[in-house]
Formats: structure tokens, C-alpha cells, sequence
């Protein structure tokens, strides 16, 4: 597989449901009451309950590989920085672009995942090799 540098990344949207905190919380085991219970998120000034961070960063996760021709293992390396808060209910997009080609024909693609104006995920980066 070969990249080009300004390519974008097919895009990813997802609408996580209302009980996908619940699922999210037994699966990876943390269960910080601001994901699962809205009154508690209220209580701390959430306007609801939030998505987990992880999930957030799966999604993005789940793009590189796409990007990748669907080959989890040409996915070298993945990092990322949690800078929203994500709602369930809302739909989540996640874009991405190429933005450098080595020699060797790995890609470096900048990835990010927002609802909306709401960016939570940035500077999110994927190595991907040929």
C-alpha cells in the first residue's frame, strides 16, 4: 500500500448510545461514577454523563487501522491527547490526513475525533506502514 501526503484518512462516525458507558466501564473496569452516573456527573458540574477517554481514543484507533487497509498489525504506534469531554448520544468523527511519507513508505497521519465543535481527541498520531 502506498500514501500520498495530504490524503485524508476515510472518516469514521459513530453514535455512541446511552449505555455505552455502562458497557465501557465493565469491559475496561473503570467505573468512575462521572461515566455511568448522570446524577453524580451533575452533582461535579458535568452536564452529563461522559465518554470514556479510551473509547474516544479507540475510535481514532479504529481509523489508522482503516487507513492502514484494515491490517491492525501495520499500525506501529498510535498516541494521542484527551482534550474534550465526549457525550453519549452525540455523534463522534473521526478525520485524518497524511502528512508526511518516508523513504521507507511509512505515513504519518495526524488524526483527531470531535462532536461537533467539541474536539476530543487531538494531536492524535499514527505511524502506518506501507
Amino acid at each position: 500500500m502506498s500514501y500520498t501526503v495530504g490524503d485524508k484518512t476515510p472518516e469514521i462516525r459513530v453514535t455512541p448510545d446511552k449505555y455505552l458507558p455502562h458497557r465501557y466501564a465493565g469491559a475496561s473496569g473503570d467505573f468512575n461514577p462521572i461515566h455511568i452516573d448522570k446524577e453524580f456527573a451533575q452533582m461535579v458540574g458535568l452536564p452529563n454523563t461522559i465518554l470514556h477517554g479510551l473509547w474516544s481514543l479507540a475510535q481514532v484507533q479504529r481509523a489508522a487501522i482503516q487507513a492502514a487497509g484494515n491490517d491492525p498489525t501495520k499500525v506501529k504506534t498510535l498516541s494521542g491527547q484527551f482534550r474534550g469531554m465526549g457525550q453519549p448520544e452525540v455523534e463522534v468523527v473521526v478525520t485524518g490526513e497524511i502528512t508526511t511519507v518516508e523513504e521507507s513508505g511509512e505515513a504519518i497521519i495526524h488524526l483527531e475525533a470531535a462532536q461537533g465543535d467539541t474536539r476530543i481527541i487531538r494531536n492524535a498520531t499514527a505511524i502506518i506502514e506501507p
